[in-house]
């Protein structure tokens, strides 16, 4: 089994940074893409970012040159680096693997004021 532990969420203004994190621990080494998706109230989980176990990435339009996915596999750890941030991603961000089958994290709140 592998369980994933988001961190890094909050409040921030328009413009501004974050960085989210996502821990996995348990059977690891089955784990092959890992990445994140956000949702809205009301509105169905779409894909932010994800980051194959060779380094490979993808990024949804909507943030392609402000965010940065990348993973540090000695600590089986997965982050995605937000930058110039706007009110529209406000969202609870969702750490996923896909391992033997798709894992979940908890979720973590992100909210960008404007």
């Amino acid at each position: 089994q592998v369980q994933l532990v988001e961190s890094g969420g909050g409040l921030v203004q328009a413009g501004g940074s974050l960085r989210l994190s996502c821990a996995a621990s348990g059977n690891t080494v089955t784990i092959n893409t890992m990445g994140w998706f956000r949702q809205v109230p009301g509105k169905q989980r779409e894909l932010v970012a994800t980051i194959t176990s060779g380094g490979s990435t993808n990024y949804a339009d909507s943030v392609k040159g402000r965010f940065a996915i990348s993973r540090d596999g000695a600590k089986n750890t997965v982050y995605l680096q937000m930058n110039s941030l706007e009110p529209e991603d406000t969202a609870v961000y969702y750490c996923y693997a896909t391992s033997y089958r798709i894992i979940w994290g908890q979720g973590t709140q992100v909210t960008v004021s404007s």
